[in-house]
């Protein structure tokens, strides 16, 4: 007879997540996954596979539990610029809050250490950003159809850059110092968005 779980896999997901989220996958180890989720070894490997498993499982999670939030910000009826700026000044007021360097996003911290050289975890990189960047484009056509933002303005490269602005903000707001470049940053996206 098989025995029941005496964990709840999904609390020991989060735990994962978290941990890897502030340590990184390099520096965590299997011992600190097993003494954080507090449950044993076999136990972490039947449940989850190994740590690259493991930690994948977490990044999908984090998407899970984040996507709803950039979905709902970016769909809202009514017009759609309030939307864009609101996710712009989060990103910056999140980046560049105290203890923001040491975890910073997730998602960017992965496409750092790991996309680079696992395509797997580049992958799930890379569908979060067309996800967030479909999002954008369509909250910026909407906004360009509603006279929100300027005719000529071109809401495929404005997503693409507020894209790259916002991950950027994730990495700049881990240095000391980069909380007032964050600021800025996100102030002159704000101008030219209208």
């Amino acid at each position: 007879m098989a025995r029941t779980k005496e964990f709840d896999p999904d609390a020991a997901l989060v735990a994962a997540l978290e941990l890897f989220w502030s340590r990184g996958y390099e520096a965590t180890s299997m011992a600190d996954l097993v003494e954080r989720l507090g449950i044993g070894r076999a136990s972490v490997y039947a449940t989850f596979g190994n740590k690259r498993a493991l930690y994948l499982k977490a990044m999908d999670r984090y998407t899970e539990l984040n996507d709803p939030l950039l979905v709902d910000e970016l769909s809202r009826p009514g017009p759609a610029l309030p939307g864009v700026r609101a996710l712009l000044l989060r990103f910056a007021a999140e980046s560049s809050a105290p203890g923001s360097r040491l975890a910073g996003c997730f998602v960017t911290n992965t496409a750092a250490e790991l996309a680079p050289h696992d395509p797997a975890a580049d992958r799930r990189v890379e569908l979060h950003w067309e996800q967030l960047e479909t999002l954008l484009h369509a909250a910026l056509t909407r906004a360009r159809a509603q006279g929100e933002i300027p005719e000529g303005r071109d809401p495929r490269a404005l997503a693409r850059m507020l894209l790259v602005l916002l991950q950027g903000m994730r990495v700049v707001g881990k240095v000391s110092g980069g909380e007032a470049r964050v600021r800025e940053a996100a102030d002159q996206a704000l101008s030219l968005l209208g």
